[in-house]
């Protein structure tokens, strides 16, 4: 599982729209992504990289959470 931390989700709008574009990258099986914590929890085998690059398009960053 990837855990990614989020910056710029202000509304249930935005957390679909970063779901959609998570759900979008080859090798993701699921991905969650919680407003309150500023997260997604990925599962399956894509990079870090094309994550982060998904969510930059839709307006948002990401990186790797620690």
């Amino acid at each position: 599982m990837i855990r990614l931390a989020l910056d710029g989700m202000t509304c249930g709008h935005c957390v679909a729209h970063v779901k959609a574009a998570l759900e979008g990258v080859p090798g993701v099986v699921r991905a969650e992504v919680d407003l309150g914590t500023g997260t997604a929890q990925v599962e399956g085998r894509p990079s870090v990289e094309a994550l982060c690059a998904a969510v930059a398009e839709e307006g948002y960053t990401a990186r790797a959470a620690e």
